[in-house]
């Protein structure tokens, strides 16, 4: 069972989401030649504040506070 995890910063509408789970679980069917239930896809969202770039966070190179 292929268990696709991703991480992202926060920001995408639910639509986004859904477009891209499809896409990768779709993917892995293709690909890897399993049954479409067998393909599982976790998105982890994760706040700019919690994002690390080098020595600042996302949420400081956008211009918000830390």
């Amino acid at each position: 069972m292929p268990l696709i995890s991703v991480q992202m910063i926060r920001g995408r509408t639910a639509e986004q989401k859904r477009a891209f789970m499809k896409e990768l679980a779709e993917a892995a069917i293709r690909t890897l030649g399993v049954p479409e239930q067998s393909v599982r896809v976790i998105v982890t969202e994760i706040e700019p504040e919690h994002w690390g770039i080098g020595l600042t966070t996302k949420a400081e190179r956008d211009g918000g506070s830390a």
